[in-house]
């Protein structure tokens, strides 16, 4: 079998990562792309970072959106310290060309790989020679003059910039997990919410109120919901929760699936002086939410 490969973590699967993409499967010719990707993050193995660094794109999620993008295959390569220490050369035989028959390689402007990322492009085009594949460079993918990146993305989400992700993203940031039971607090404020659970680790963005888009199961519709992201202050709460409260709507749904496609950061989260307060600054969150989701259509 031969095949274009594209290597990398992918992280977020944005604007630059989806320029990529495209460019193998336009050089495909007929044949299969492959995404080589790897897990753990890099940065964590060799010690770059050393706190918990949850994805933006968790591996179920980054499989689907490649295969949907038109790709055959997402090869998932664990990333130990051994693999780190493996020359550029070897790791293209080992990785690239033994079980994929790799004859293109399409990666971004800045890649490199191997033993102190000595596999910089000009070291890959050589071995390319040597060993029958070319190498493709992607320009770096650039808004506002910026590149575009994960990293950028993450800090953007930190700050609750839901916005702004998206922008970078090329499509609304969302999360996705099972409802569970809460304390029932916002029941009793008279603003019902589902908690929810995510099913796999991934970032979530910094907390705040936001207006949403929310999809339950697997219903097409998307209906127009206000999302807290915190630990509740006003009641003395210290464990930080993900709770949706859909707007116009009334059901049960502790055990069904909800997936909130972010839209806009309404607030930062904080503590009022009594529940009447809080009640009020609701009504305001509701009102709000309604505004913005009108001039922001979810995604089809």
């Amino acid at each position: 079998m031969s095949s274009v490969v594209s290597v990398g973590m992918f992280d977020g699967l944005h604007l630059g990562h989806r320029a990529i993409l495209a460019a193998a499967l336009a050089r495909a010719a007929g044949r299969p792309c492959v995404m080589v990707t790897f897990d753990p993050h890099p940065d964590l193995v060799l010690a770059k970072r050393f706190e918990a660094m949850a994805p933006l794109t968790p591996l179920g999620e980054k499989r689907r959106r490649v295969l949907d993008a038109g790709f055959a295959r997402m090869e998932v390569v664990p990333f130990t310290r051994e693999l780190a220490m493996l020359t550029p050369e070897e790791f293209v035989e080992r990785h690239l060309l033994a079980p994929l028959g790799m004859q293109a390689l399409v990666v971004g402007a800045n890649f490199a790989l191997g033993r102190g990322r000595a596999g910089n492009l000009e070291r890959l085009a050589a071995i390319g020679r040597e060993r029958g594949f070319e190498v493709v460079p992607v320009p770096l993918f650039e808004l506002d003059g910026v590149p575009v990146s994960s990293s950028l993305i993450r800090a953007h989400l930190a700050r609750g910039e839901v916005a702004a992700a998206a922008r970078l993203l090329g499509r609304r940031y969302d999360l996705t997990g099972r409802v569970v039971r809460g304390h029932a607090i916002g029941r009793t404020l008279g603003f019902p919410t589902a908690n929810l659970e995510l099913h796999e680790e991934k970032l979530v963005p910094g907390n705040g109120i936001f207006a949403v888009w929310a999809r339950i199961g697997e219903e097409s519709e998307a209906r127009p919901a206000a999302m807290s992201i915190g630990v509740r202050p006003t009641f003395g709460g210290d464990t930080r929760t993900l709770e949706v409260h859909l707007l116009d709507w009334s059901g049960e749904l502790v055990g069904r699936e909800v997936t909130v496609e972010f839209v806009d950061w309404l607030r930062a989260e904080r503590r009022f002086a009594s529940s009447e307060a809080l009640i009020e600054a609701m009504k305001d969150d509701v009102r709000e939410t309604r505004r913005r989701l009108a001039a922001a259509a979810p995604a089809s």
